[in-house]
């Protein structure tokens, strides 16, 4: 009988390494480390570093919480801050470390590594396509100007979440998580 698969606990332990320590400063032996793992073990479930780390983002895709956006049973701007305050609530209560994955990889590698630059820009894409089909649902329901260009604003918002995500964690500080509540909801979207 062959050992039992530890594919799930190296592709989890990629997660949390890439996520704590960035692509450049985790290492194969560190994920190995982190799973409980023979290192050789690692190249049994993923050919390279860049596949654990293309394995690490779309996991992290799946703590993002797109389902919030999607669930259709509440307003679309209720929705959108709901999203956004599981992502603050998220980065507060984590004492300010990490960011977003994908943010932290696109800025770290995004000019050195074309499969992850790329991977990074889909997982954008989706994201801001997602935002914008709920500030769409918001102009068709009356409660957003019809005058907002919704691609433009999704993707400022996008950029603005990713921005306040840098200075909360170098500020070590809630403040521009209030900000970047503040501008996106009470004004920009009011």
């Amino acid at each position: 009988m062959g050992r039992p698969s530890k594919r799930e606990e190296i592709a989890q332990a990629a997660l949390r390494e890439f996520h704590a320590r960035g692509y450049n400063a985790t290492g194969i032996q560190d994920i190995a480390q982190a799973a409980n793992v023979p290192k050789g073990s690692f190249y049994n479930h993923f050919s390279s570093k860049d596949e654990g780390a293309l394995e690490a983002l779309s996991r992290y895709a799946a703590t993002l919480r797109f389902d919030i956006l999607t669930a259709t049973e509440r307003p679309p701007l209720e929705r959108l801050r709901a999203h956004f305050d599981h992502l603050g609530r998220d980065t507060v209560d984590n004492g300010f470390v990490r960011g977003c994955l994908a943010g932290n990889l696109g800025a770290e590698v995004a000019d050195h590594n074309e499969s992850i630059r790329a991977a990074v820009q889909r997982g954008f894409d989706r994201w801001a396509s997602l935002i914008e089909q709920v500030l769409v649902e918001a102009q068709e329901a009356g409660h957003l100007d019809p005058a907002l260009d919704v691609a433009d604003a999704a993707r400022f918002i996008l950029s603005a979440w990713e921005g306040t995500l840098i200075t909360a964690r170098t500020g070590k500080s809630a403040a521009p998580v209030d900000a970047f509540f503040r501008m996106v909801f009470e004004v920009l979207l009011r």
